[in-house]
């Protein structure tokens, strides 16, 4: 069963980020593992992020979604954690693929006003509706609550909306526009990683774009860490967020920054690069080169080039009309206008994200697929 565990803790950290383009919704990591009414078992479990992240990808219906998790310092030493738990969210702190704050505040909220996201909360939050008064909109508060078929949102305001990718407040449009350094250097966000940490040989190595938003502290960008005023580092690079459709299911997003291409294909060599292999038929994969099509960004234009052995297609502003479709040449490249649709073969396309707002799927894959069945069990209403 600790091997089950395992396993499940890393399929969850696959689905984790702090990068205000990926993130779909804002999570209390300290609130969530507490959901003992979700699996019935004891007070509190890692799994239960599983369970509520689960819930979030048949709420939006689409593959793969990622949180943006917080947590209280003090997560990192909880008793009631298992021992393993607890030196996994110091591993996921170190990597920077959750954000661990001195002490919780409303940092949650702040965090999704600035991004622009919905919170997965069943916290009351009226003591912060006069700094934060979107909180009454439909949709930006979800609940994780049993269900027949395992965990459900409920709207604290509405009837379930789901929310579009939000856009950033205008403060937090402000701090996204520019990077910003710690001068804490074991900062994992926003400063160059500590040697002296037991897993600094293992950390990952996050892109200065993925950069989570700062906290505002009398009016100052701050680390929400450390607590340390931030450096003004110079300008973003821009970014588009890009999505993977297959067979009218979209399965994976990715962010393609100014002058960091991205690779995509059925295998692309090494890191960085989006897989598709395992979303492929077997005759898509024998079409689709282990690296296809390459993505980039010069300022505002994205461009996507072939590197395919059989070609790469684009259907300009989405045409579904074989005749409109345009066959790129080995290494050509063109610019894509805002609905064009790349495809890699029939069924695989990649666009921006926002073209598809249904992600075409009922029950994603789940994470807890190899979790103990005792940390699954599901509750009839």
């Amino acid at each position: 069963m600790r091997f089950e565990v395992s396993k499940v803790l890393d399929a969850i950290e696959a689905r984790l980020t702090t990068d205000p383009a990926l993130a779909r919704a804002v999570v209390d990591l300290s609130e969530v593992v507490r959901y003992a009414d979700l699996d019935g078992g004891r007070p509190a479990s890692m799994l239960r992020l599983g369970l509520v992240i689960d819930a979030l990808g048949r709420h939006v219906a689409e593959e793969s979604v990622p949180v943006y998790a917080v947590a209280p310092r003090g997560l990192l030493s909880d008793a009631d954690l298992t021992s393993n738990e607890r030196m996994v969210v110091r591993r996921w702190a170190d990597d920077g693929v959750v954000e661990v704050v001195p002490e919780m505040g409303d940092r949650v909220l702040e965090v999704a006003e600035l991004i622009g996201l919905p919170v997965l909360t069943r916290l009351r939050a009226e003591q912060f509706r006069d700094r934060r008064p979107w909180v009454d909109e439909p949709g930006r508060l979800l609940a994780a609550v049993p269900g027949a078929g395992g965990p459900v949102l409920v709207a604290r305001v509405g009837r379930g909306e789901i929310p579009a990718v939000g856009e950033p407040s205008p403060m937090g449009a402000k701090l996204l526009a520019r990077l910003w350094r710690c001068p804490e250097s074991n900062c994992s966000n926003f400063g160059g990683g500590d040697s002296d940490s037991p897993f600094a040989d293992m950390r990952k190595t996050a892109s200065p774009v993925a950069q989570p938003p700062p906290a505002i502290k009398a009016g100052a960008p701050t680390c929400p860490r450390h607590g340390t005023r931030l450096k003004d580092a110079g300008p973003r690079p821009h970014v588009e967020v890009l999505s993977v459709r297959i067979d009218e299911i979209n399965r994976r997003r990715f962010v393609v920054a100014d002058g960091q291409p991205v690779v995509v294909g059925r295998a692309p060599d090494g890191g960085g690069g989006v897989m598709l292999g395992q979303w492929l038929s077997e005759d898509a994969r024998k079409w689709i080169s282990r690296g296809h099509a390459r993505f980039s960004l010069d300022g505002d234009k994205l461009t996507v080039q072939d590197v395919s052995t059989n070609g790469t297609g684009v259907r300009p502003g989405g045409s579904e009309n074989d005749d409109e479709r345009v066959t790129l040449a080995r290494d050509e490249v063109r610019v894509l206008a805002a609905e064009d649709v790349v495809e890699l073969y029939a069924g695989v396309n990649v666009g921006r994200a926002r073209l598809w707002a249904n992600g075409g799927v009922s029950q994603p894959t789940s994470v807890m697929a190899e979790a103990p069945t005792m940390a699954i069990r599901k509750f009839e209403r």
